[in-house]
């Protein structure tokens, strides 16, 4: 899977295949702890049982920070184009879930299956499906392959080679999880059907100059960009501190509703990546030295 923004990260670059994705705040609030000269660590998620605030895509400017906005999008698109890179060299295991909601706003019924990555033996890449418990969802008639169509989620869009693509405008800064943030919002200057573009707002560590999370969608000429068999556009999106100097999505949800002739159902998506690990023999770009994440409260 390449999180890019060529061919190779949609498997098809069309408004029935190609996957929305989303930029939270690309989303919510969480909780990690932070010591004051340590890297921040993984960004708790919601939980999952609740609706979280949705962050507007059009906050309020506030005085410019002290940093030029464009030397602060520099930085971050030089580690934008970093982690995008490394990450091709770290496996990781993949959960994703479709829940359905009844009218008490309690989850009565989900699909989700776990893969992970493994190569054929003609040393073609692919997801092997390592759990599946049975489906209990009532209103939906989903295959395996429709949720695993759901998981490549592109996650960084503002990387060197695509931020002059983009206007990008400075929003103010927020505390996301303790961590002090400038925010941006990020709209493509022109689609086209090819190539998927970022459309929603990214929250960028003051002191590092790191994406930490992000709200939005991802568009082409064609319109927001979606499954083919279900709605989810607009996704929330969390990121993990790997190796203390990596940051890679972790956590990712969207919702939506279906409407059936019987009444309206509230659908879920989410998405997690979990235990990271570096691939043995391959080294990934070197970062620089920093300490080590700061301990993480759980959810």
């Amino acid at each position: 899977m390449t999180d890019g923004y060529t061919q190779p990260a949609f498997s098809l670059l069309t408004r029935g295949a190609l996957l929305c994705c989303a930029l939270a705040g690309f989303i919510g609030l969480g909780a990690s702890a932070r010591a004051q000269d340590a890297r921040p660590g993984p960004l708790p998620p919601p939980p999952e049982e609740r609706s979280v605030r949705r962050a507007g895509t059009t906050p309020a400017a506030e005085a410019p920070p002290a940093l030029p906005p464009e030397e602060i999008l520099k930085r971050v698109a030089q580690k934008e184009e970093q982690f995008l890179e490394a990450r091709t060299h770290f496996w990781n295991r993949k959960t994703i879930r479709v829940q359905e909601f009844g009218e008490d706003g309690k989850p009565s019924g989900q699909l989700e299956i776990t893969t992970e990555p493994a190569v054929t033996s003609d040393g073609k890449p692919y997801d092997r499906v390592v759990g599946q418990p049975e489906s209990t969802l009532r209103s939906l008639r989903l295959a395996p392959e429709d949720l695993e169509a759901l998981a490549y989620i592109p996650a960084y869009p503002l990387t060197t080679r695509q931020l002059a693509k983009y206007d990008v405008k400075y929003m103010g800064k927020e505390q996301v999880d303790e961590i002090s943030c400038y925010v941006f919002q990020a709209k493509p200057k022109s689609v086209e059907r090819a190539h998927a573009y970022f459309d929603g707002v990214v929250w960028v560590d003051d002191k590092y100059f790191e994406v930490v999370k992000t709200y939005g969608k991802w568009v082409t000429d064609l319109g927001d960009v979606h499954s083919p068999t279900l709605p989810f556009t607009l996704f929330e999106t969390y990121r993990e501190n790997v190796e203390g100097k990596y940051w890679f999505p972790s956590y990712a949800r969207s919702d939506d509703t279906l409407h059936f002739s019987s009444g309206d159902v509230a659908i879920r998506l989410i998405v997690k990546w979990t235990e990271y690990k570096a691939l043995p023999g391959v080294a990934p770009a070197a970062g620089p030295a920093v300490a080590p994440p700061a301990p993480v409260k759980k959810p």
